[in-house]
């Protein structure tokens, strides 16, 4: 009877469904408490429920789920607290995944740690693409796998216990007291896994930290279409070209990175980075001779590349992070040449991550001295031609400039440029980031495509079809952007001449450079280091509260950047460089203008903050 409640509640919500749920990457930040994000959306959701209460405009002003799609948004939590319901366990012991292979790796993560035997029991087959040897020896995870035609097949064994089922019924579970993680997984949809008894608890939080990092939840439309199989709704399938979106998006990336080499799409940003680092360290190994490998990266950058980094080198033996200050009092160019000189000493292999511009000082170096740094002959301590680097570029900020011609300035550098999908590529419409390579790093391709496909995190065909929407028209709108964001910036620097704003200079804008992004550094007062630092804390959250109050159809407070329309604002401090170390974090205000926005509305309300100070 309850499971029927459950069912028909869940079916009302589906026909009340607000299209944000389905349509923003960044759902209600205006209602966005981040210590309580997914718990504050579901004791109000089960409160709906309690009710009987699926009006939609109830539902729209439930606050969000989780802060961006990629770790999970309003539908996926829905989903989860319905399987969990259903089966009598609680929500969070539910998490849904885009990725077949992914829910897999982050058991086996979590077990590297633990020094814990993991047995993998199939019902059938193991994701097409997920290859056994190389989870082992580039991964460093190790396991053993059973298959078996029913439960009662399933032995008693001394450490972890996952039984993977490929099915179309993807929300359907029949829980084995033996196992200790269910997974179901579909081809078209992705994958559902549960955690079973008091004891494993405790993988939760590390199993949704892999969806955050290295992959993306459920996405919204597959798990509609999971809620629709689950109460028998009626829907009508939707056909995607999928060939002709993905020719469209491959031409586009080569047309706007101007090469022609091997492109990837991934369901993120984060999904195509870590494809990149895997497939170089997994390179490394094949051709390298067991050489100590070295991810050099920015202390400060996106905290998500940071994270990500440090969460792969903690896994295995051989790899090591080594830190690359960039902006502020740090110069890139300086750093490259010491810590490359410090790497060929030890005759290892340099992996170099690195944002141009730089996140969130919006700061790009000398190009040419860059190039000579990366690209300077080195030696190891006994005289033997050192390892040359791979730079890692992430050009989320300038998508549009031509790093990687045979002509232009890295032509001589192996280089690999990604760019998150969520920013300008889609204009905020999904996560999908893709990642190509110059001529003379092109022979690495082969290998990030292999991982981004071990680890099932290609783009979906629903994203892809965004994508081949939104691309063509992306140059354009990176222009437009950027003519609003300098007016905004010359009228700012009028206006509060004190205030020290980070953007590029016209001279940078004349070669290409061409944000629209900036960071301000307010003006700020006190008798001691700490009074001057908390009263330009509380300035930024002053004038970025004024300015979505005051204009709440454009100004958001959300960390994100290239959307179709409104201006974002946020302290990278507590948003993008959330998982960084406390004093490589910065509290400035960050501010991200698209193409489409009142400026003169927001001049308007600046000034009035200005006036109040």
């Amino acid at each position: 009877m309850q499971d029927k409640t459950i069912l028909n509640f869940i079916k009302n919500v589906l026909n009340n469904l607000p299209t944000d749920w389905l349509n923003l990457t960044t759902h209600r930040l205006d209602i966005y408490n981040e210590q309580l994000a997914k718990t504050e959306f579901l004791n109000q959701f089960e409160n709906l429920f309690n009710n009987n209460n699926y009006q939609a405009s109830v539902l729209n002003e439930l606050p969000t789920a989780f802060d961006y799609i990629r770790l999970g948004h309003p539908l996926s939590c829905v989903l989860e607290w319905t399987i969990a319901n259903l089966n009598q366990i609680k929500p969070d012991q539910v998490i849904s995944f885009s990725s077949e292979s992914t829910p897999l790796l982050a058991i086996l993560r979590k077990n590297l740690f633990a020094n814990k035997n993991t047995l993998i029991l199939l019902k059938n087959e193991l994701p097409s693409a997920f290859d056994v040897d190389t989870v082992k020896q580039v991964y460093g995870y190790q396991f053993e796998i059973q298959t078996i035609k029913d439960s009662k097949e399933i032995p008693n064994f001394d450490g972890t216990t996952i039984l993977f089922e490929r099915k179309e019924e993807i929300c359907e579970f029949n829980f084995s007291e033996n196992v200790d993680f269910h997974i179901n997984s579909n081809n078209e949809l992705g994958s559902i896994l549960t955690v079973n008894g008091e004891e494993n608890l405790d993988y939760i939080s590390e199993i949704q930290h892999v969806r955050r990092r290295e992959t993306i939840a459920m996405t919204p439309a597959n798990t509609l279409i999971a809620l629709q199989n689950l109460t028998n709704t009626s829907f009508v399938s939707k056909e995607y070209n999928s060939q002709e979106n993905r020719n469209t998006v491959i031409e586009t990336i080569k047309k706007v990175t101007g090469v022609n080499t091997k492109a990837i799409v991934g369901s993120s940003g984060l999904s195509v980075q870590y494809a990149i680092v895997m497939g170089l360290i997994d390179y490394a190994i094949e051709n390298y001779n067991n050489r100590p490998i070295k991810i050099v990266v920015p202390p400060n950058c996106y905290g998500g590349t940071n994270d990500q980094a440090r969460r792969v080198v903690a896994c295995l033996d051989n790899v090591e992070i080594m830190d690359l200050p960039v902006d502020g009092d740090n110069d890139m160019v300086s750093s490259v040449d010491l810590v490359l000189e410090k790497i060929s000493k030890e005759d290892a292999v340099p992996f170099i991550i690195a944002e141009i511009p730089t996140n969130p000082r919006v700061e790009v170096p000398d190009l040419i001295k860059l190039r000579d740094a990366l690209s300077k002959k080195r030696t190891t301590k006994n005289g033997a031609t050192a390892i040359p680097p791979v730079f890692i570029l992430d050009q989320t900020f300038c998508p549009n400039v031509h790093f990687l011609g045979d002509q232009e300035i890295l032509s001589s550098v192996q280089t690999i440029a990604y760019v998150s999908g969520s920013k300008f590529p889609s204009g905020g419409k999904c996560t999908a980031g893709y990642a190509t390579a110059n001529t003379k790093a092109a022979h690495l391709m082969d290998k990030i495509e292999y991982h981004i496909q071990l680890c099932d995190n290609e783009a979906t065909d629903l994203q892809m079809e965004i994508l081949a929407e939104q691309m063509p028209s992306m140059v354009q709108r990176i222009s437009d952007a950027y003519k609003n964001t300098r007016e905004f910036v010359t009228f700012i620097e009028k206006k509060l001449p004190d205030a020290k704003i980070n953007f590029v200079s016209e001279e940078l804008a004349a070669q290409g450079f061409t944000p629209s992004v900036f960071s301000l550094d307010l003006p700020t007062k006190g008798n001691t280091e700490e009074e001057r630092e908390t009263y330009k804390r509380a300035l930024n959250l002053k004038l970025i509260d004024l300015m979505i109050t005051n204009i709440p159809n454009e100004s958001k407070y959300c960390v994100s950047y290239g959307q179709l329309k409104g201006c974002y604002w946020t302290i990278p401090a507590t948003s993008t460089q959330g998982t960084t170390k406390e004093g490589d974090k910065d509290y400035i205000a960050r501010v991200a203008v698209s193409p489409k926005l009142d400026l003169d509305l927001h001049k308007k309300v600046f000034t009035e903050f200005v006036e109040s100070m």
